[in-house]
């Protein structure tokens, strides 16, 4: 559970479970997850370079496709949050963040699981590209859709159970609340008319685990919680 938060100090043990951070990235939720299953791993964070706000190059070099989030596991590097995420909760937290296929809740589990990098955080990026080339996403139709389809499916979710899972935390909340909060760094996109996510997102906010990642993964930023 005690990370090296050190960007450039080494870690006692070189086969420790380590997760690279980048700073204001996808890479939070392993931090969120080891904290979640009160793992011994090493986290290393990174800055953004100041001129992009892109990675630098030692992070890039960690991984061939160059993003976050990357784990170092002895001689395992991965990369993709979803991999990462069954790759943790399997290896070293006996499956216990992710429902059996016998057990209520697995397919809803599958769904957000994959749910939120394969369509919401697509969608969300789309978005973003859009704004990068002064276009308002608003007057694309078919990207504007997609944005209130998803909106809508989420506060449904939300209104209807307590976790996107289902009764209790899950991978999939572990992929979801970022591209919830931290992704609006970028986008600045408001949570309105969405009382069943803010309530959601507090329960999420009360949580130890949650509150001892983001102090070590983005310290002295405020979780968006709202």
């Amino acid at each position: 559970m005690q990370g090296d938060a050190n960007p450039h100090g080494s870690l006692q043990e070189a086969k420790l479970l380590t997760v690279h951070h980048l700073g204001v990235s996808q890479s939070e939720r392993i931090v969120w997850l080891c904290e979640e299953l009160e793992l011994e791993y090493g986290l290393k964070r990174y800055d953004r370079r100041a001129d992009n706000r892109l990675a630098p190059d030692a992070y890039k070099a960690l991984h061939p496709m160059g993003i976050a989030p990357v784990i170092t596991d002895g001689d395992v590097v991965l990369g993709e949050s979803a991999a990462i995420c069954e790759y943790i909760n399997v290896r070293y937290g006996d499956g216990r963040l992710a429902p059996a296929p016998d057990e209520p809740g697995f397919a809803d589990h599958l769904f957000w699981f994959h749910w939120s990098n394969a369509t919401f955080m697509t969608t969300k990026m789309m978005a973003l590209a859009l704004g990068f080339v002064g276009r308002n996403p608003s007057d694309v139709p078919f990207v504007q859709e997609r944005v209130q389809r998803s909106r809508e499916l989420i506060e449904a979710r939300l209104g209807d159970h307590p976790y996107f899972g289902g009764q209790s935390l899950t991978l999939a909340d572990i992929m979801m609340v970022y591209s919830l909060t931290t992704t609006r760094a970028f986008s600045k996109e408001p949570l309105a008319g969405m009382p069943n996510t803010h309530a959601y997102l507090k329960r999420i906010g009360e949580r130890e685990a949650y509150r001892r990642a983001m102090a070590k993964a983005e310290p002295g930023m405020t979780p968006m919680l709202d």
